[in-house]
């Protein structure tokens, strides 16, 4: 047996640093912060490794295999152990647990021929067992700090189970609410997306990648999977390369600033190619723009699916097309094995192989794998980080932040809510009033049910001397009234109606989009009957409905008839505290909607940024609207309410012209006017006035959470730079242009103070105009 190669001392190289960039800084998006790796021999490593191996072995490195599941957890699929002992098996998809993965790892390192330790990865999504809210409802809170704190939470927990990489942050910008992976990403707007794109990359990685409680951070789908034509999960996207640059890349191109150590190839095409085999994407944009040097790895049998795409007619050219294009790693598939003929032949470059090799070397170098295979996790520290005090108590805090008050209208002599706490009875009433599994959300790692307190408990605790009467009323998504007669004697009979509306986990996902974004099943005809039973026992009964979904919704008769409205989302372990905090005034709403929520689904997509017609929406007939419903949203994207009220006043700027080099500063001042403390997320948008391009009607260029008191005021500022002014031009080049920009400052993207300033002088490139598509 060779002598282990693998103690070789390392010096802690970091994937940030490997993912250092030479390309020009994204808006507002600081560099990653590590260094280039020393000529040493830790760091010369992977070269010597790769010397000793053979063809095998190196397409091994490049396979990544899922895990079985049995009664007792994940295990290695049939004939699994075998094949990591003969190096043909480099990282595995959906294995963990402290012993499972020790006992898997040992086989590597020491059983193996070169030693060489595995990558053990896991869709670690929004938390592990402690689940946070979804990742929309948490870029709901605007607040990147809590964000990145939640992803941080999250690789503690996971690493000590033996993962090493996850597979998130999910940073598709998506704006058709069909769609079902919606609930995994930050929204419709490539500003918020980038921001939470970069916290959550820092949050899984941490300061340094070595660290027994970092994870690998995986940014997908690489590129445009959020527009899948039609809303429908794994179709066509088809964009153009301006939609590209503006909308869809800036979010990834963040992320790779942040450090990021690794991409996942979309499912979809773009411009005739899919993903996986484009060398346009995975490298001229990804590695010789931006200067990626991590991993890429395939999704799920994307590689493959290749052939039912059409642009490869057997398993030999599918590998090809994608190893060609810069996938280094293919999950679930093997097609990667079947090169191997060709590459023996000289059909098919062993450089190209060996390049994608060394990328996982490096890899499990910057994870500290090669120093220790194990990385500290074992069964005592999976007990004490799982699930604290601490880790609960910061679920609570974002997911009370991430609620959204749409609605909150005075049936009585005030506003509906918050709810007094001396109620002596409240109905309950809705299928996921009580639902454990799907206040966890999709994707929610390791989480279980009994781990969760849900809606239901959540008012009950809160409310210990009242009365709490409970029916499920309806199924959520098939229509059925039998359980309206003991709805409706309920909301006849309590002081207070909740209703809790929306979809299960399974229903905002992945494969799981819709034709229709309003309430499934009959849960619409049981609030109708719910709120005419308890308006007629008493027309001032508060009625509060509490969504739970993972999409905007179109709820039109709920905007129209129910004075009170809670957006929720699915919301983690602590989804039932958290919304009882806000119903009953614990605490204040903050959270701000990062998508635009429609009337109904004939509107999708729908968002705020769209660029003006020439003929916007009026009274007049031949313009931009429909002849059935309005054409604005329901609600708003950045709209939120709040206990208490908010005012702005005294916008100014810092200059009134500016070179096209310079940045302006905005300063506004914002006082809490009511007479509770409250948080105002203060929002800026910009526009330009007039561009060699359409630009749109207004962007998101900035955004501020400020904590006020009763009657404070703060004076808020805001910067914008030339990133935030720029555009690509008619030749793509990111450029600044002269003239007039008006910026709009608001808690919300609809309306706000205005403010104006001009850009003199020529014309600032930023950067050359990218690669263009192949």
């Amino acid at each position: 047996m060779i002598p282990l190669p693998l103690r070789v001392p390392l010096l802690g190289l970091t994937l940030a640093a490997a993912a250092g960039c030479a390309a020009p800084r994204s808006a507002n998006v600081p560099p990653a912060s590590a260094t280039a790796a020393s000529d040493s021999a830790g760091s010369r490593l992977p070269d010597s490794l790769l010397a000793l191996m053979t063809l095998e072995e190196k397409l091994g490195q490049l396979t990544m295999a899922p895990a079985d599941w049995s009664q007792t957890g994940p295990r290695a699929p049939g004939g699994g152990d075998q094949k990591v002992r003969q190096g043909r098996i480099g990282s595995f998809l959906n294995f963990w647990g402290a012993a499972a993965t020790r006992r898997m790892q040992h086989v590597a390192v020491e059983e193996s021929r070169l030693h060489i330790p595995l990558l053990f990865a896991y869709d670690v999504i929004h938390g592990w067992r402690t689940v946070f809210p979804v990742p929309l409802a948490e870029a709901a809170s605007f607040d990147t700090a809590a964000v990145e704190g939640a992803a941080r939470i999250a690789a503690v927990e996971a690493s000590a189970y033996g993962v090493h990489w996850t597979f998130a942050p999910m940073v598709d910008i998506a704006r058709d609410a069909r769609w079902g992976r919606v609930v995994e990403g930050a929204g419709e707007d490539p500003f918020l997306g980038s921001a939470m794109a970069a916290a959550r990359v820092r949050g899984f990685q941490g300061r340094d990648l070595t660290s027994p409680t970092a994870m690998m951070a995986t940014v997908k789908h690489f590129a445009a999977y959020g527009a899948a034509e039609a809303g429908r999960d794994y179709s066509v996207a088809d964009v153009s390369e301006r939609s590209l640059w503006e909308v869809y890349l800036p979010p990834f191109e963040a992320a790779v600033r942040a450090g990021a150590g690794s991409i996942m190839a979309a499912f979809n095409e773009i411009g005739g190619t899919p993903a996986h085999a484009s060398e346009w994407l995975l490298s001229d944009v990804l590695r010789a723009r931006w200067g990626f040097r991590g991993l890429v790895v395939s999704d799920w049998t994307g590689v493959e699916e290749l052939l039912r795409h059409g642009v490869a007619a057997d398993r030999p050219e599918a590998a090809a097309r994608a190893l060609r294009a810069g996938v280094d790693i293919e999950m679930s598939s093997t097609t990667y094995f079947d090169l191997a003929p060709a590459v023996e032949a000289g059909g098919f470059p062993l450089t190209t192989v060996d390049s994608a090799v060394l990328r996982v070397l490096r890899a499990k170098q910057a994870l500290g794998l090669f120093d220790d295979p194990y990385r500290g996790s074992d069964t005592v520290r999976e007990r004490r980080v799982t699930l604290t005090a601490e880790h609960r108590a910061a679920a609570r805090d974002l997911a009370r932040k991430a609620i959204v008050l749409l609605k909150n209208d005075a049936p009585g002599a005030g506003p509906t809510l918050p709810l007094r706490k001396d109620l002596r009875s409240i109905a309950v009433i809705g299928p996921l009033a009580d639902d454990a599994r799907a206040a966890l959300g999709s994707w929610a790692g390791a989480g279980k049910p009994e781990d969760v307190i849900t809606l239901l408990e959540g008012i009950r605790r809160a409310l210990p001397g009242t009365r709490v009467l409970h029916a499920r009323g309806a199924p959520v998504d098939t229509v059925s009234t039998r359980g309206f007669a003991e709805a409706e004697r309920m909301a006849r009979e309590a002081d207070a109606v909740v209703l809790v509306l929306g979809e299960r986990e399974d229903m905002s996902a992945e494969a799981a989009s819709r034709a229709s974004v309003e309430l499934p099943g009959s849960q619409e005809a049981l609030a109708r009957t719910v709120t005419r039973a308890a308006r007629a026992a008493d027309p001032a009964k508060p009625v509060v409905a509490v969504l739970m979904n993972g999409r905007p919704l179109a709820v039109p008769w709920l905007a129209d008839s129910v004075p009170a409205i809670v957006e929720a989302w699915f919301l983690g372990v602590e989804h039932g505290p958290a919304v009882a905090d806000v119903l009953f005034g614990d605490h204040n709403p903050s959270g701000r909607l990062p998508v635009t929520m429609p009337r109904v689904t004939g509107q999708v997509p729908i968002y705020h940024s769209q660029k003006p017609t020439g003929r916007p929406p009026s009274s007049e007939r031949y313009t931009s609207k429909y002849i059935d419903v309005p054409w604005t949203p329901q609600w708003p994207f950045g709209h939120g309410l709040s206990y208490t009220s908010f005012a702005y006043s005294d916008l100014r700027l810092s200059a009134d012209s500016i070179g096209a080099g310079d940045s302006v500063v905005m300063q506004v001042s914002v006082r809490n006017t009511g007479s509770r403390a409250g948080d105002e997320v203060v929002q800026l948008y910009l526009r330009d006035d007039a561009a060699s391009v359409t630009r749109p009607g207004r962007a998101l260029k900035g955004f501020a959470r400020v904590a006020l008191g009763p009657g404070e005021v703060r004076e808020v500022r805001l910067k914008l730079r030339p990133e935030d002014l720029s555009l690509y031009d008619l030749t793509m080049r990111r450029v600044v242009e002269p003239g007039g920009f008006t910026v709009f400052v608001r808690g919300s993207s609809d309306g706000g103070l205005e403010g104006r300033f001009r850009v003199v002088g020529d014309t600032l490139v930023l950067a050359a105009a990218p690669p263009r598509m192949r």
